[in-house]
């Protein structure tokens, strides 16, 4: 028997599971903390928060705290990986296309009065991270956004720390993140994929059981606003600033990690039609949904019938 509870943080909604019921409330505590952590070192749209005095630091060197320094290590490593199409750099490509303000304020806004511009990022080169004296620098003009592997990092981060406070196996889903600790129940986690993380249990879509490491999906179908009469993305392409031009609706890709599994699935949406012989020369299991036509699933994720 498991339990489970969900709450807002990080501007989605965050959902906890645990094995054993009578733990849930330590490690609601737990994943409530670590959250809250992540918030104030990484994100772009509080004032206060570490990444903001990095932005706003006008190309001066910051000294920032282990949090920070991990994710931006993290998010080097993703676009390392991936040959720059995951990148730090963009969070000025962001604001230029209109996501400069949580996503509630952003789809709330009047579209007539926004006009969107496009700016290619300018590479995760121009990040200068010195890990022995924790300072980061950016030059002038550069933004970082860390949204494409932040609240991964976060997941895998939350599921490690609600293991050690209730020392059972949990289950922490972020949006379309999820990350497991510890020994999962019977069969496995049970997960429903779906475009949209808010669907619901009886949405349709394949149910997967998640046994350990993470889960993560990439869609163009959430996150969506107008600029006049022009409909965006969130997820932006660093080479163009515009949001992806991609054969894919969602991509969901299993990994190591939450983090490897969003890193993988971002680069997927980008690399269009060159995704699944990507993915399965990295042996990462995952389904792509095209705009139009029947999911594809590459690298040993089950086909649809046997899902």
């Amino acid at each position: 028997m498991t339990a489970c509870a969900s709450f807002l943080a990080l501007g989605t909604t965050a959902t906890l599971a645990v094995v054993e019921p009578p733990l849930l409330a330590p490690a609601r505590a737990a994943v409530e903390r670590e959250l809250a952590a992540v918030d104030a070192a990484c994100s772009r749209f509080r004032e206060e928060s570490e990444l903001s005095r990095v932005n706003a630091a006008a190309g001066r060197p910051v000294r920032i705290g282990p949090l920070l320094l991990e994710a931006l290590r993290a998010a080097l490593r993703a676009a390392a990986a991936t040959d720059g199409l995951v990148d730090p750099t963009v969070g000025r490509s962001m604001r230029l296309a209109g996501y400069d303000r949580t996503f509630r304020l952003v789809a709330a806004r009047d579209p007539r009065g926004f006009r969107a511009r496009f700016e290619r990022a300018p590479g995760a080169v121009r990040v200068e991270l010195d890990e022995e004296r924790a300072l980061v620098q950016v030059p002038e003009g550069v933004e970082l956004d860390l949204g494409a592997t932040a609240k991964a990092l976060a997941a895998d981060r939350a599921a490690a720390s609600a293991r050690a406070a209730a020392g059972c196996g949990v289950l922490v889903s972020l949006g379309g993140d999820l990350a497991c600790a510890g020994e999962p129940p019977s069969g496995g986690w049970p997960v429903r994929v779906a475009d949209d993380h808010a669907a619901g249990l009886h949405a349709s879509g394949p149910v997967v059981a998640l046994a350990g490491g993470g889960l993560a999906t990439s869609s163009t179908a959430v996150r969506r606003w107008r600029a006049g009469e022009t409909e965006l993305h969130h997820v932006l392409d660093p080479r163009t600033g515009r949001p992806a031009a991609t054969p894919w609706r969602t991509v969901t890709v299993a990994a190591a990690s939450c983090l490897d599994a969003n890193t993988a699935g971002t680069a997927a949406v980008l690399l269009g039609t060159d995704a699944p012989a990507w993915l399965e020369s990295r042996r990462l299991p995952a389904r792509l949904v095209p705009c139009d036509g029947a999911p594809l699933a590459v690298a040993g994720w089950p086909v649809e019938e046997a899902a």
